[in-house]
């Protein structure tokens, strides 16, 4: 299942169920799990783990080290979860020891073509990143988030779950989960991802809790402290609103607004 012309460590982890294409190079300490095929002219840097059922595609590089000033050489991982796609000419780099040490996407995630994901990012589960998505480094992502084409996230932002990023937008403050966000220079709110809600079967009063939590944070005017007051009092807190309350109120950097 190895291809002649691929270059492959002798002390790389391979399953014997693992495809590995032309031209492909695999360094040492790096573990391929079961089921996972590898394409044309693949890079995989040490230090690296391929979850079981992963596709990476052609001239994709994986486990490089950061883009980050202060880091030393120390030893840090990239660690790719069970079944997911990484489409041509994504990067995705390794942590750093300041950064917690790993840079780990998520089981069944999406990397359209050109993604970057830098060092310590961590992306849930059923993540989709459209083509050219860029993630600064340690970005949380929530799982079944979507980001569009060309959007570029800043350092130490997250992303709620099942938020929903305009292409082309510019994402400087944490986005709550269930939001949909879009804009440059900055991304702003544009309302609840309803549909995509709906498509993961979200029960209708879950819906209205949500719209309602979002116009009391989003329409009505009011400081951060008392839309969250009255979230609390005056909306059904069903565990979606609670997460969206809980997300907001852990807020590093704080939110679009």
């Amino acid at each position: 299942m190895i291809h002649p012309t691929a270059v492959v460590a002798p002390k790389a982890e391979i399953d014997s169920n693992v495809e590995i294409g032309p031209y492909a190079v695999i360094a040492g300490d790096v573990q391929i799990h079961a089921g996972t095929v590898i394409g044309s002219h693949v890079t995989i840097e040490r230090y690296t783990t391929i979850g079981p059922d992963c596709r990476i595609f052609q001239h994709a590089a994986i486990g490089a080290e950061p883009q980050a000033i202060k880091f030393g050489g120390e030893k840090t991982f990239v660690k790719i979860g069970r079944g997911t796609t990484i489409r041509e000419f994504v990067t995705i780099h390794r942590g750093t020891a300041f950064g917690g040490g790993a840079t780990e996407v998520g089981e069944e995630n999406l990397l359209m073509a050109y993604t970057h994901i830098a060092h310590d990012c961590l992306t849930g589960r059923n993540v989709i990143f459209a083509n050219a998505a860029s993630l600064g480094g340690h970005i949380k992502v929530g799982d079944y988030a979507i980001l569009g084409a060309l959007v570029g996230v800043h350092q130490f932002v997250r992303i709620g779950d099942y938020a929903f990023i305009g292409g082309m937008s510019t994402v400087t403050k944490d986005v709550p989960p269930y939001l949909l966000a879009s804009g440059a220079p900055r991304a702003k709110p544009y309302g609840l991802n309803i549909v995509g809600l709906k498509r993961h079967g979200f029960a209708p009063e879950t819906i209205l809790a949500l719209k309602k939590a979002y116009r009391i944070l989003f329409r009505l005017g009011l400081r951060l402290n008392e839309a969250i007051r009255r979230i609390a009092a005056e909306v059904d807190q069903a565990s979606e609103v609670v997460d969206f309350i809980e997300f907001i109120k852990s807020s590093q950097r704080g939110i679009i607004r």
